[in-house]
This record gives structure tokens, sequence and C-alpha cells, in this order.
């Protein structure tokens, strides 16, 4: 069948027409979450620190980062020198600058530089206190850490690690899913959203400074209670569509 001369002219000619309808792109949307860690969470002290030099080298220059070493004291748990022995895990919230796929990422991707042989990855839901519920994606891994400079000795611990994205109206678990919102709200409303990754993880096992091994069950119910707490206190949900 043969295509009739005027019709390709006509085609190109309604494509880049159809532009001049698209909504302009660059209104910023601001996340949900809070970026400012509290001094305590629950029965959790948080004491942050700074990012690394490797997130810093491998994130563009404009992202945010919120991360803490948070501890819990075990009742009735003491050292040799009396000192209340802590469950610890550790929380990290990155927020995504203007370029948002050198911003942040799935876990997937880079806890296997961290020394992490991921395991099992499932969906868990949350529900909160204000009646709002949320799917997190929740890793099972073990993590490999070096006890020298010369990396010939290593620490294998067992690892849960816990992941969501918060946008400006919405949370998901699912980065396909946060792509297809961005495209969504790009093309459509001329916004671009910004995201908060929040990670939470914990070591469970035999831990050398705790005598009684830590069940993993233990650690799902000491995280989840964590992260259910932090996101009733550090989401917007005034801003989170149901």
């Amino acid at each position: 069948m043969s295509i009739k001369p005027w019709i390709l002219p006509l085609f190109v000619g309604g494509t880049l027409s159809s532009i001049y309808f698209l909504p302009s792109a660059g209104k910023v949307a601001e996340s949900a979450v809070k970026m400012d860690l509290p001094p305590r969470s629950g029965s959790w002290t948080l004491e942050s620190r700074p990012p690394s030099e490797a997130e810093l080298e491998a994130l563009a220059t404009d992202t945010q980062f919120a991360k803490a070493i948070c501890l819990k004291a075990r009742p009735g748990e003491y050292s040799q020198k009396g000192q209340a022995i802590p469950d610890r895990l550790d929380i990290s919230v990155v927020l995504s600058g203007s370029d948002i796929n050198n911003s942040i990422h799935r876990p997937e991707r880079c806890m296997p530089a961290q020394g992490h042989r991921i395991l099992s990855s499932t969906d868990q839901l949350f529900k909160l206190a204000n009646g709002r519920m949320f799917n997190a994606k929740r890793l099972l891994s073990v993590q490999s850490i070096a006890r020298n400079e010369a990396r010939t000795e290593f620490l294998k611990l067992n690892c849960v690690t816990y992941y969501f994205f918060v946008g400006h109206d919405c949370l998901t678990n699912d980065h396909l899913a946060r792509t297809a919102i961005d495209m969504k709200d790009r093309i459509l409303f001329g916004m671009d959203q910004r995201w908060a990754y929040v990670t939470v993880s914990m070591w469970y096992g035999k831990l050398p400074w705790i005598d009684a091994e830590v069940g993993e069950d233990e650690a799902n119910e000491k995280i989840r209670e964590f992260i259910t707490d932090f996101s009733e206190k550090q989401i917007n949900w005034e801003q989170i569509k149901l």
C-alpha cells in the first residue's frame, strides 16, 4: 500500500505542535519526609552520622543525607564494665536533587558493593496508628565486613533491611512504580517530585557485642517497631493521598 506524500509532513507537523500543549517542566514538589532526624525515636537514641565518601562521590552534589546509628539498651544485659548492652540499627534517608537518576536508586544496586549477598526480597505491609498503610521492601542478606585493611579476614553478619520511597504525595517500595509516577507527573502536570529514599537495617544472629544470639524474628519485630514510629512522626501525612 502506497503512502500519500502529504501524510508524513502532516504527521510530523502534528506531533511537533503537540509539544505546545504539554505543561512546562521545572516545578518542584518537595518530599513529604522530614529530613531533620530527631535525637530519639520511641525508645531508640539516634546518633547522627555523615554520608560516606563513596555516597558523596556516587550521587549528585545536591543530594541531601540524614543518617544515624540508633541504639536501645537491652533490658538486664550489661558489659563487664557495667555498661548497658545495646541493640543497634542504622537509618539512612537520602533526598534526591535535581538529577533524580543520580540521586537515589534501589538498595539492591549498591548493597553488593557494601559486602551484602542478598538472599530474599519481600513486600511488607505497615499499618500506622493514624489509619494509614504502606508497603516497604524487606531484604534478607549476609554482609561480609573486612576485619583488616588488607581485607584478608571478614566478619559475616546476617542483616535485615527495609526500604521505601517517599514522594510529595505518595509512598512506594517499587523503583519502577516510582519512575512511572515521575513520568506521569512530568507529562501531565509539569512537576518534578523530590523523592526521599528511606532505608533501615539491623544485624542479627551471633553478634560480637551481645552474649545472647539475636533471632531473625526478634530483629524483624524491633525494626518494624522503629519504622512504624519513625513513619508516623517523620512523614507529613497531610500531603500523602489515600
